[in-house]
């Protein structure tokens, strides 16, 4: 039998030390996440990411994230120059190839979702 998992109160779950963002470009930005769960053939894996304000880089070219704002508040910006400004409760989608910059406003905490390509 394959049975739920439930993983409690994401707004108060301790998700350790921050780290420095190695992608970061702006902000001096520090980051922690916790996996919640991760696939068996570990190309789907879901948890808990939290960082403070400032600007790095993403690349999506090998999986795609789903991302639920819990908390913050960010700018998303793809490569052809256009943005767009999500805030907390929002729900997104960063498409597998997906490349562009993040700018978080204030301290940001997100539920992500990564699936490898060719899942």
């Amino acid at each position: 039998m394959i049975s739920f998992e439930n993983f409690g109160d994401l707004l108060s779950l301790d998700l350790g030390a921050f780290a420095s963002k190695q992608t970061s470009l702006e902000g001096n930005q520090e980051e922690a996440a916790v996996a919640l769960w991760t696939s068996p053939d570990g190309k789907m894996e879901t948890g808990v990411w939290e960082c403070t304000p400032g600007r790095f880089t993403a690349d999506r070219s090998d999986h795609a994230e789903i991302c639920h704002l819990l908390v913050g508040r960010v700018t998303l910006h793809n490569s052809d120059g256009t943005a767009k400004e999500i805030g907390a409760g929002e729900m997104f989608v960063l498409p597998l190839g997906w490349r562009g910059e993040w700018t978080i406003h204030e301290q940001t905490r997100k539920i992500y979702t990564m699936v490898a390509a060719g899942v």
